[in-house]
């Protein structure tokens, strides 16, 4: 039974970042046709959609207008905004695997950040992996040997801003109703895009841009639910491990979608940057079992009189 959940915890998680990364290929699709604000207003729109599955049981939809701690909720709020903003700008401009990679990096600030803001102990294997990481980045970028443009940048804010907002959502404790939570997560990418995208905003001509939109919007607020409900089924570090699974829609997209040529040093970074992950996810199982295997050959050696074979 417990394998079961587990299972059905990992394939919703693959399921979230796949519905993620298809609706970055369609945000992608929609470059040049549709101003990127209004793209990621979009997001907002459409995540209104998931309100009355995130609604707990004893929660009224009133919670979505409570605002506990303002400063929180305003930090939250700004921070998705930000990062929903940068990531269609990313995403339209620089190849996927390219952008992902640098979104990639949020562990790195996650990391730095929850040390200086929440004081928590980072163990040596955390920043051995995240260094890892970062290596791959620079290696799919190659910063000083090829040309790096506002879209990187876009993407290195994307990476900054989710990393403030798991930051902040730890901040806010775990007495804040859900709905509270979700609300700042709307309101940003709304109110911020929506401000932003009057002066370039337009009636999206055309069935084909009409269906890109809603791909990218529902597709978003579709990952955010599956996410949430692999969150009841599994622990955040198994949640994490199919993260990487992007890497693999973003070279697939980059190939059969777009037509963006992949050189052997991105390939050499993605690889670099998928085994941090798996190095970090496996390094840990491996050492608790051989510590138990070593723990019950001592109980095995002072209970029989001859040795464990």
């Amino acid at each position: 039974m417990k394998n079961t959940g587990l299972s059905a915890g990992m394939m919703l998680a693959f399921a979230a970042y796949a519905s993620f990364s298809i609706s970055d290929a369609y945000s992608k699709l929609l470059a040049g046709q549709i101003d990127p604000f209004e793209v990621a207003f979009s997001g907002g729109v459409f995540g209104l959609l998931l309100i009355p599955f995130i609604r707990g049981k004893n929660e009224s939809y009133r919670d979505l207008f409570v605002i506990r701690q303002p400063v929180m909720w305003l930090v939250r709020a700004a921070a998705t905004f930000a990062a929903t903003a940068a990531s269609v700008e990313a995403f339209m401009l620089l190849p996927m695997p390219e952008a992902f990679s640098l979104i990639f990096l949020m562990p790195l600030f996650v990391t730095i950040l929850s040390v200086v803001l929440l004081r928590e102990k980072v163990s040596t294997l955390g920043w051995l992996s995240v260094i890892v990481g970062f290596i791959g980045v620079l290696i799919v970028l190659r910063p000083g040997l090829r040309a790096l443009h506002f879209g990187h940048l876009c993407a290195l804010i994307s990476a900054v801003a989710n990393a403030v907002g798991v930051i902040a959502y730890r901040m806010s404790g775990r007495n804040t109703p859900r709905l509270s939570m979700f609300s700042s997560s709307l309101c940003g990418p709304l109110v911020g895009n929506g401000i932003l995208m009057v002066a370039h905003a337009g009636w999206p001509q055309g069935a084909t841009v009409w269906m890109f939109l809603f791909g990218y919007g529902f597709l978003a607020a579709l990952g955010q639910l599956l996410m949430m409900m692999a969150a009841t089924r599994v622990t955040a570090s198994a949640i994490a491990l199919p993260q990487y699974s992007q890497m693999l829609w973003a070279v697939a997209f980059s190939f059969y979608v777009f037509h963006e040529p992949l050189d052997e040093w991105t390939f050499a970074g993605i690889a670099v940057i998928i085994a941090s992950g798996l190095f970090k996810w496996a390094c840990p199982r491996v050492a608790a079992r051989i510590a138990a295997i070593r723990r019950q050959r001592v109980v095995q050696s002072a209970c029989g009189p001859y040795p464990l074979a």
